[in-house]
């Protein structure tokens, strides 16, 4: 079965440009954390930049391995201006579903008819997922177990 292969290269550079923009994203978060908690904050958020970056490589060499050329734009930064975790999270929040959403737009695309972007993107999904829950878990209140918001 054939997939609408220029489609799923706009996809998939739409992820590239999501992913670079985490990038920038967790790294400026990371710089703006402070207080008794910020190293272990700095590390989780450190770590998000990092594998964002390697989400974005990954993109870009299937977007050659398709024949595509890789976009160099970024995408957008929310960019919170306050140094509270609160915010920070929320927004690391949204920015976590709105590329989940575009991993599931790419996986109904192609399901059925490519293994390599269906399980690429199924694999994604299931990152941003558990991405998503860490930081539910953050923004609850201490003992409580109730899930902060749904994504």
């Amino acid at each position: 079965m054939e997939f609408d292969k220029d489609k799923a290269i706009e996809l998939l550079n739409k992820i590239m440009e999501l992913e670079l923009a985490g990038v920038v994203r967790y790294t400026h978060y990371s710089l703006m954390v402070f207080g008794y908690n910020r190293l272990p904050i700095i590390g989780w958020l450190s770590a998000q930049a990092d594998e964002g970056l390697l989400h974005a490589r990954k993109a870009g060499e299937l977007i050659t391995h398709f024949g595509g050329h890789p976009s160099l734009a970024i995408g957008p930064l929310l960019g919170c201006h306050t140094h509270d975790i609160g915010t920070i999270l929320r927004e690391s929040m949204e920015h976590e579903n709105a590329a989940k959403s575009v991993y599931y737009e790419l996986f109904e695309l192609v399901q059925g008819k490519s293994v390599l972007l269906e399980e690429y993107a199924r694999g994604l999904i299931v990152e941003e997922e558990m991405h998503i829950g860490e930081v539910d878990k953050m923004l609850r209140t201490p003992g409580d177990i109730g899930v902060f918001a749904k994504g």
